[in-house]
């Protein structure tokens, strides 16, 4: 399950960068499914500070990609 790497990925993101969860079931999460080609959950994605989609895991959450994806991001 991806919840748990999730809330670990946001404990340690806390105030570096905003975790945002969203049911796909929902019209705003249906939306961003929409805009960021999401097609199966679940679905992380990294967005830039200009909304630009940076890297799309699905699946398998792989947190140190994750983590070193912000890290690039923010070092910017």
């Amino acid at each position: 399950m991806a919840k748990p790497v999730v809330d670990r990925l946001e404990r340690k993101l806390d105030g570096r960068a905003e975790v945002v969860r969203l049911n796909t079931m929902s019209g705003v999460g249906r939306q961003a499914a929409i805009v960021f080609g999401v097609r199966a959950v679940p679905t992380l994605i990294v967005v830039d500070g200009d909304g630009q989609l940076t890297l799309t895991q699905v699946g398998i959450i792989r947190p140190g990609e994750v983590q070193a994806q912000v890290d690039a991001l923010i070092s910017n």
